[in-house]
């Protein structure tokens, strides 16, 4: 619940006043709306379904299952209590040994093994939230920026910001190139901020993409390795959805780029990934976030730091069990992926029944709705009428792209993977209705204004004709009024 906030911001720090964590967002307002009015298949069938949440719930009946078969995993069961009490007396902010082991055989399955990660360097954090913060704090002061491509996730207003004072200048992409990051974008961004006397300290981006469901190429990495090398700036990796590709081309790490031949002068003190079970997995209760850097100074500070956002040990220890089963890591990868691609193909073929277009994705939890034909004009906020119709009379929370910052109004970000089947059906059987009344409102409009035009031009004509008889062609059939009067 929210407190009422009484007036007594003279007793309280500037950090617990201000609005710096952007909650005041459409991208927050429509979870409060589903709060508000959840949708639930018996108790509340005509409520908010919720779409603006990034969850993959898809394959959670995989780990129940090894759950059950792996009863010693957990300090909580009969089978797992003898190691109860070394398991809650560990305090190293180094973590579990075969949690850290774990995490980076995950990270290197996950990207086809590819690509080694050491686990020596692996640092936990409270989530990828967590994570963010930790390395904004190690790698930039107050007051100092980062270039953010656009659109981006909202909560890095939050991450990157808040507590740390640091900013973030935009890197505009648009959808005339499917919003790829282009050098011309990168540089613009870059110079912009340097006129207005604001450092640039590091390029954040997002592989695979929130909210575009896309992936990198490797020519798109090897610029952005060549432009952070070229200006010394850091550059942070979000590959948090990186499990999430269900479909070609495949994700690109990278940790494959910086290991690649052409690519031997870079400078890996720069480079650094954030990563998290949160998505891959569909754990975000446990807050498993991962700094990975290859700059030591910025391991060892991290490692530090995180005593203020540790992963209990009892996670870490089923996490490490759970991580270092090879055979189910292989069976959940491939299995989650075919159930996010037969999610993806049937939520966008639904919306393509009824004229709804999106942009062409292969990862993530979520699309990129395109309503721009539904916008009365193409502002923010026709785009933000549209988000409250939405909202409140259609039932369904999707988040506008203004929440992401995008540079067009009338896209939206849709999550598909947090729902049953059932819930599917619903949101789409609700959709269809409010396009399909959309559409015929758009074309009585249409029409309203053809038989204006029409009746305008009817008038006009005629007007033409008692008002400028001279400008009649002397082969018009219609006679001049001054015919008709001798």
């Amino acid at each position: 619940m929210d407190f009422i906030s009484n007036n007594n911001g003279h007793l309280l720090s500037k950090m617990a006043t201000n609005d710096g964590h952007g909650e005041k967002s459409p991208y927050f307002d429509g979870w409060k709306a589903y709060d508000s009015d959840p949708y639930h298949s018996t108790k509340n069938p005509n409520g908010i379904i919720q779409m603006g949440l990034a969850e993959n719930e898809l394959s959670f009946d995989l780990v129940q299952e090894w759950v059950v078969n792996n009863p010693n995993a957990s300090i909580c069961t009969a089978e797992g209590a003898n190691e109860f009490k070394e398991i809650a007396i560990f305090q190293d902010y180094h973590g579990l040994p075969e949690f850290r082991k774990g995490v980076a055989n995950f990270m290197g399955k996950v990207r086809g093994d590819r690509a080694r990660f050491d686990p020596d360097r692996i640092v936990m954090s409270g989530g990828a939230t967590g994570a963010h913060e930790m390395l904004t704090f190690c790698l930039a002061d107050p007051g100092d920026a980062f270039l953010v491509p656009t659109p981006y996730y909202p909560g890095f207003d939050r991450d990157l910001r808040w507590r740390t004072g640091v900013q973030i200048v935009p890197v505009v992409c648009e959808s005339s190139n499917n919003f790829k990051i282009t050098k011309e974008a990168l540089e613009s961004a870059f110079q912009g901020a340097k006129e207005s006397n604001i450092r640039i300290k590091g390029l954040l981006i997002t592989n695979p993409s929130n909210p575009l469901g896309t992936v990198l190429d490797r020519d798109t990495l090897k610029t952005l390795v060549t432009f952070i090398n070229q200006k010394n700036i850091h550059l942070i990796c979000d590959e948090i959805y990186a499990a999430t590709v269900f479909n070609q081309p495949d994700f690109i790490s990278i940790a494959e780029i910086i290991e690649e031949e052409d690519q031997r002068n870079c400078n890996r003190d720069l480079i650094h990934i954030v990563y998290s079970l949160s998505k891959d997995m569909g754990f975000p209760g446990f807050r498993i976030g991962i700094v990975y850097s290859y700059n030591d100074a910025v391991t060892n500070c991290a490692r530090k730091m995180s005593s203020f956002g540790l992963v209990s040990t009892q996670t870490q220890h089923l996490i490490g069990s759970l991580l270092s089963d090879d055979v189910f890591v292989e069976k959940f990868l491939v299995e989650s992926a075919e159930r996010l691609a037969k999610r993806h193909e049937k939520f966008t073929k639904g919306l393509a029944q009824v004229g709804i277009g999106s942009l062409k994705s292969n990862a993530g939890l979520f699309i990129w709705m395109d309503l721009r034909r539904l916008l009365k004009e193409p502002t923010v906020d026709a785009e933000t009428v549209l988000w409250k119709i939405i909202i409140h009379e259609v039932k369904l929370n999707i988040s506008p792209g203004s929440s992401f910052h995008c540079s067009e109004p009338g896209w939206f970000r849709v999550c598909f993977a947090n729902m049953d089947d059932e819930a599917v059906k619903i949101a789409l059987r609700r959709i269809w209705n409010f396009v399909l009344q959309s559409s015929k409102g758009v074309e009585e409009h249409a029409k309203r204004k053809c038989r204006n035009l029409q009746l305008s031009l009817s008038f006009r004509r005629r007007d033409d004709i008692v008002m400028a008889p001279h400008m009649m062609s002397p082969h018009s059939p219609i006679p001049s009024p001054l015919v008709r009067a001798t």
